[in-house]
């Protein structure tokens, strides 16, 4: 009850009356230089967003992918309706300029290494995948998009500060990366997403994983008390399920790539099978706070 309090007068204190900025391209400068795709010229906008979350790891099916580069989500929290207020849940806009979650490619450790084409394949196939492999072309990436609109973004500060419920849940969908495995290639799409929700709590996952517990951030003002830092956060989530992989090979071979994709992934991949976990922080300001460091 004491950190629901704590998070409560947190947003109130950082909270001015919203009002409406210019059309961008925008140059913040200083502390505040990482909200430049702030959408500050909507006139809903209460405060710019914007996560980083450098460590982590998502397992999906037999693959377990680490996150070396950081993931970023930046963009903005709109007016909420005073029940969602008091919640905690502020509805999310897009960034700027679309790029709402950096599309970061992963290494997929392993990739195909080892892989030999399916003996049913047509000779054409096998050929082509064969010399792809021989010629060194194996390592795969993995790059964690949006699934949907980012209004479907849904945050949660008070959870992220209480470790009680979903803080973040995210509908994405997962491009796997290689010479090979085409532009196409994917885990998820719009109509079948893979659905993050995050906790700093403990997840209730199904059988037969086991719970997880994440860790709930620690706020801190700059001292100038205009823009919050919620870092030390740990978001765990291991309740999601993963679709089988879509679009592998191209147009005309994915009827066959994809279900090799399936076999080495483990996918699809029920609820109860997965993990995620993410480390970061997350930074919050009025966007007239943000406009002014130009």
């Amino acid at each position: 009850m004491k950190r629901l309090f704590l998070a409560g007068a947190l947003l109130a204190a950082l909270m001015v009356p919203a009002t409406a900025v210019a059309a961008g391209p925008y140059h913040p400068t200083g502390e505040y230089a990482q909200f430049n795709d702030c959408p500050m010229s909507t006139p809903e906008l209460v405060f710019c967003f914007y996560s980083v979350q450098d460590k982590g790891a998502f397992t999906i099916g037999k693959k377990t992918v680490t996150v070396e580069k950081p993931q970023v989500l930046q963009g903005g929290l709109d007016k909420p309706t005073s029940s969602e207020e008091l919640e905690g849940f502020f509805p999310f806009r897009g960034a700027e300029d679309g790029n709402t979650l950096v599309k970061t490619p992963q290494v997929v450790p392993g990739g195909l290494l080892g892989v030999t084409a399916p003996s049913w394949w047509p000779q054409i196939l096998k050929d082509l995948f064969n010399e792809t492999i021989n010629n060194g072309f194996t390592g795969v990436t993995a790059t964690v998009e949006l699934a949907a609109p980012a209004t479907a973004i849904k945050t949660n500060l008070v959870s992220l500060l209480t470790g009680s419920g979903t803080a973040l849940q995210l509908p994405t969908k997962i491009k796997l990366n290689n010479s090979f495995l085409g532009s196409n290639c994917y885990i998820g799409s719009s109509s079948n997403p893979v659905l993050f929700k995050f906790t700093t709590g403990t997840t209730a996952p199904p059988a037969p994983n086991k719970p997880i517990s994440g860790k709930p951030a620690t706020p801190e003002f700059n001292p100038a008390g205009n823009l919050l830092t919620l870092s030390g956060s740990k978001l765990v989530d291991n309740s999601f399920a993963a679709p089988g992989a879509n679009g592998c090979g191209g147009i005309l071979f994915s009827w066959a790539v994809d279900p090799l994709v399936n076999s080495i992934i483990g996918l699809p991949a029920p609820a109860g099978t997965n993990s995620a976990f993410l480390e970061g922080k997350i930074q919050i300001a009025a966007p007239s706070v943000v406009k002014a460091s130009e």
